[in-house]
């Protein structure tokens, strides 16, 4: 039986660096991601955006910061194990257990980084849709030129879609943002570029109908919230950005203090199964601030602390990194 130090379930950003960092304490470290690949949500679903707030970097692609991730890890041996889902976690004696849907795991501690648990797009409630899923009606963007002197309409109001209009109107044709409400919910920054950009702005509108050409997408029907006023867009594409549902009521049958959406932490990043930690989204405490920065910074905190469970005597504030590696040369 091969028991790791540390086995951090969730390899999106949060989760690399925490690895990254197991490695600088010379812990012997598993990552375990139910994804084909390493980076989350950001490869999966937003390679192509640009992140704004990640300290160093005025902006930055999401695929980059998960090259750069990756690269950093290159500097330890570590073990990954990609497309398992981990179905059950349980302690038993002194070790904890990690069912996946392929084998078992086991680890002196565990760290969550579970970002938002398994998600789907929320689809288009428009009788039809499905059926022009990728023939002109998109949930994902991984690839901006694939809209390269097109007419492109983006359904939703908050940062991710106010992001997609702003990255794609300098490539595409037109681009149209329709949303329900007035007003947008993304920053007070982007939503401010987006008034002084050319992106037609159409709101307060929903979508009422879909209008079909040679088996594609062709055009929209929508209709003025609190009216009858209806109006016609032709175009040859829509992005649908509705946000993501996921399901994390699992974690309750683990045995884990959890809301609907959210691990309850200490300031340690504990749970309540002695020995896991969670980092990153898929955690709460009072105040918390849902950016991957935040989860850059937690992820020590959980790293030192696990290893602090693990033996007293390791120190959960630990040297500086220049030392950390000194150490190692």
């Amino acid at each position: 039986m091969d028991i790791y130090d540390i086995t951090i379930v969730g390899a999106g950003p949060v989760g690399l660096f925490g690895a990254f960092y197991a490695g600088m304490r010379d812990a012997k470290t598993k990552l375990i991601d139910s994804l084909p690949q390493l980076g989350g949500q950001l490869s999966t679903l937003y390679p192509e955006k640009y992140i704004y707030d990640i300290p160093g970097f005025p902006a930055i692609k999401a695929a980059d910061l998960v090259d750069n991730l990756e690269k950093q890890l290159t500097t330890f041996n570590h073990t990954y194990c990609l497309e398992e889902e981990v179905l059950l976690i349980k302690k038993v004696d002194d070790v904890i257990e990690i069912h996946t849907n392929k084998t078992v795991h086991y680890s002196k501690a565990v760290i969550l980084a579970l970002g938002n648990g398994s998600f789907q797009p929320r689809k288009l409630a428009i009788e039809g849709a499905e059926a022009f899923e990728n023939r002109g009606l998109d949930y994902y963007v991984t690839d901006l030129m694939k809209y390269a002197g097109k007419k492109v309409a983006i359904a939703g109001g908050g940062d991710s879609a106010i992001d997609w209009a702003l990255m794609l109107e300098p490539i595409a044709k037109e681009v149209y943002l329709i949303h329900r409400r007035p007003e947008f919910r993304g920053h007070e920054h982007s939503v401010k570029k987006l008034m002084a950009s050319s992106v037609n702005i159409l709101t307060p509108y929903v979508i009422n109908s879909l209008q079909e050409e040679n088996q594609r997408l062709a055009g929209l029907t929508l209709k003025k919230v609190r009216t009858d006023e209806e109006i016609s867009l032709s175009l040859d594409t829509l992005i649908v950005n509705y946000g993501f549902s996921s399901s994390l009521d699992h974690l309750k049958s683990w045995g884990l203090e959890a809301t609907r959406n959210a691990i309850l932490v200490s300031s340690d990043m504990s749970t309540s199964i002695p020995g896991v930690y969670a980092t990153g989204d898929i955690c709460q405490y009072d105040g918390k601030v849902r950016l991957i920065a935040t989860g850059f910074g937690e992820a020590p905190t959980a790293v030192n602390n696990a290893l602090h469970y693990l033996n007293p005597k390791n120190r959960t504030q630990p040297m500086h990194s220049t030392s950390l590696f000194s150490n190692k040369q």
